[in-house]
């Protein structure tokens, strides 16, 4: 195992063996060198932020292929932000109000089955969310979670948008749901915090049509952990800028930068708005900056075989332990890598996955693999996060717990 880093011992923090993948919870992903050295030349002189954000702004459209983008602390943020832009436009007095919107449009419509806890964002900056559908896909019968008809009755004068969660489940397809929201004049913010690689994603959704969409910059791209991307329409953009910069300023001396905000279309100066609570610093926008710059450029087949190699190597560690099957999952749902899926049967084991889970978390380092089939007496390895060294540790370390 590598030296605990001096920073967490000196604060007396345990670290963590991150076998979970690219979770916030545990620090997300590991910032790339290039952009720590960004981020640390950026600390030593200062900028207009909003130039920094413009620069941004235009990488994130070359890469994307949408008209624009910005950065806010997060792709959660980012969310809060979109929603802020739908409701209020480049109206000042609307985007001076938020989160107050009496007698302002603030709907959202969203697919039931696409709820979860990261729609919190989008109310927070006052719009109401109006489920449509059901989950009787589930049930096996057929018929579909939500239909386009239903998300079509649900959009009325009130509505400013349609959201959507991208995941390989996701339905009903996002191009469909476009179709229906232009349709009615309404935009569509798609969530696509982790869905990244494969880099063909940050076209993809754009291509599609989604009018504003929302990536992580802290876990596959391993930007500053406190960075989002937010990629979509030039209108919708610079709603965003002008309700997350800092508009403290005269108005005789208030020069925008124009690639960002046209400010012959605003009534005057915005306040501070809805989004100042998730600003980010020069440092993290030049850190994002690079990172974007390297992860567009990355080998994606060179990683993903490295991590089916890691893999395999788990697997091939754990696969004859009395009391657990492994297999190996493709990257699917929550994660775009391959991962071990490592079934516990308790009586042969000695333990159960749940207790097994929560003694690698009171180690020293802490071990967190992945908990989200705890419910199927099951955990999950993930290889994103891992060096070779570490796997062999965690796997040496379940198989301490077992027998």
């Amino acid at each position: 195992m590598p030296d605990v880093p001096s920073i967490y011992e000196e604060l007396d923090v345990p670290t963590v063996v991150n076998a979970a993948g690219t979770k916030t919870r545990i620090g997300g992903s590991l910032v790339r060198e290039e952009a720590l050295e960004a981020m640390s030349g950026a600390a030593g002189t200062f900028v207009r932020l909003s130039d920094l954000q413009a620069r941004a702004s235009e990488l994130i459209a070359d890469v994307t292929g949408a008209e624009a983008g910005y950065v806010a602390s997060g792709a959660s943020a980012c969310l809060t932000l979109a929603a802020a832009a739908c409701i209020a436009g480049n109206n000042v007095g609307v985007m001076d109000q938020l989160p107050q919107t009496e007698d302002v449009p603030d709907e959202i419509v969203m697919p039931r089955s696409h709820r979860n806890g990261y729609d919190h964002a989008l109310r927070a900056a006052g719009a109401r969310l109006v489920d449509v559908g059901n989950s009787d896909n589930a049930l096996g019968t057929g018929s579909k979670n939500t239909e386009l008809w239903e998300i079509a009755d649900a959009i009325g004068k009130e509505t400013v948008a349609v959201a959507y969660m991208q995941k390989s489940y996701s339905e009903p397809p996002l191009e469909d749901v476009v179709e229906v929201a232009h349709e009615h004049d309404v935009a569509v913010i798609v969530d696509a915090a982790a869905e990244l690689p494969p880099t063909e994603n940050f076209e993809r959704f754009v291509d599609a049509g989604a009018d504003l969409v929302a990536f992580s910059g802290g876990k596959a791209i391993r930007g500053p952990q406190t960075t989002g991307i937010l990629a979509g329409r030039r209108d919708l953009i610079q709603s965003v800028a002008c309700q997350h910069l800092d508009m403290h300023v005269a108005e005789e001396v208030w020069e925008p930068p124009a690639e960002l905000i046209d400010r012959d279309q605003l009534d005057g100066v915005p306040r501070q708005g809805i989004g100042r609570p998730l600003k980010v610093g020069k440092e993290e926008l030049a850190g994002i900056i690079r990172a974007l710059q390297i992860f567009v450029e990355e080998d994606q087949e060179a990683l993903q075989a490295e991590w089916a190699a890691r893999t395999e190597r788990v697997t091939d560690s754990l696969e004859d332990v009395p009391g657990l099957s492994v297999t190996v999952t493709a990257g699917q749902k929550l994660m775009v890598s391959p991962e071990a899926y490592i079934d516990v049967e308790a009586d042969a084991a000695g333990i159960d996955a749940t207790a097994l889970v929560r003694e690698l978390r009171s180690e020293t380092p802490r071990i967190f693999v992945g908990p989200d089939h705890l419910q199927d007496d099951a955990f999950t390895v993930n290889p994103m996060c891992l060096t070779d060294e570490e796997a062999e540790y965690v796997t040496e370390r379940i198989r301490s717990y077992l027998g």
